[in-house]
């Protein structure tokens, strides 16, 4: 068993509780010891949203683990446990049913807080004065974070047709036909008077030459972009209305 000083110290710096797989539970909230041997008998979990509910569970078997209280159940056992006030006096009946709840065997008498402000305001409620005190709830909206989905960026190639149109030269054969002149006369009775000759034109064309290249046009990513919008949080809370009903006696004797 913890000592009482160690869960004194716990609850006053606001440690944490984790269940048997060191899954955090919340922060513990307030130790009640047992009247009679004035042992740790339980304490309660900050759990919910804001932490603005209370569960109780055993300390009996629980363990210190620096500053964090493990106990044997597992988180969903101890957020589903019974809704008990847990700023009163635990009855009888109360601890029954989460002895009942957590399979344990319980003793009788009552156990106390060992906040004595707590206890003073439990011992306060029998008593009443001229004044009556009025309350509300008051609506308490926080914001949690999820996935919601997934965006992707992929590279995959394609193949498309390109056409172009290329220029491209050739050469082709034209006879030329010159009457002798004075200026060719001395050429033209160059060679031979009369012989065979052949005489050959290498021809030229030009074709097209496919070459390709690769080079980086663009660079492309991902961003995230935040956009706040307005969503309309629609709840019922409960609110004390106090009215007056005098009775005048004076009426009824004819004053």
């Amino acid at each position: 068993m913890i000592a009482t000083e160690k869960l004194q110290t716990i609850v006053r710096d606001h440690g944490e509780v984790v269940d048997t797989s060191g899954n955090k539970i919340g922060k513990v909230g307030q130790l009640y010891l047992d009247d009679q041997t004035g042992d740790p008998e339980w304490v309660t979990v900050m759990t919910g949203l804001f932490g603005m509910s209370e569960s109780f569970v055993p300390i009996r078997d629980a363990t210190l683990e620096g500053d964090h209280v493990r106990v044997p159940y597992d988180k969903d056992m101890v957020k589903d446990a019974p809704r008990i006030d847990a700023d009163a006096h635990l009855d009888e009946r109360q601890e029954d049913e989460l002895y009942n709840y957590y399979h344990l065997e319980g003793t009788t008498g009552d156990r106390t807080d060992m906040r004595s402000d707590m206890q003073e305001r439990s011992d306060m409620r029998g008593k009443t004065d001229d004044a009556m005190t009025r309350s509300e709830e008051e609506l308490r909206v926080g914001k949690e974070r999820h996935a919601t989905g997934h965006a992707h960026l992929r590279k995959y190639v394609v193949t498309e047709n390109v056409q172009t149109t290329v220029p491209v030269s050739h050469e082709e054969v034209r006879v030329v036909r010159e009457p002798i002149t004075d200026e060719n006369i001395d050429e033209a009775l160059s060679g031979p008077d009369i012989t065979e000759s052949e005489h050959e034109v290498t021809l030229h064309a030009e074709t097209p030459v496919v070459e390709k290249t690769t080079k980086p046009v663009e660079r492309v990513r991902l961003e995230k972009d935040e956009v706040t919008e307005q969503e309309q949080v629609n709840e019922t809370v409960r609110k004390e209305k106090i009215e007056s009903d005098v009775d005048d006696t004076r009426r009824d004797r004819g004053m």
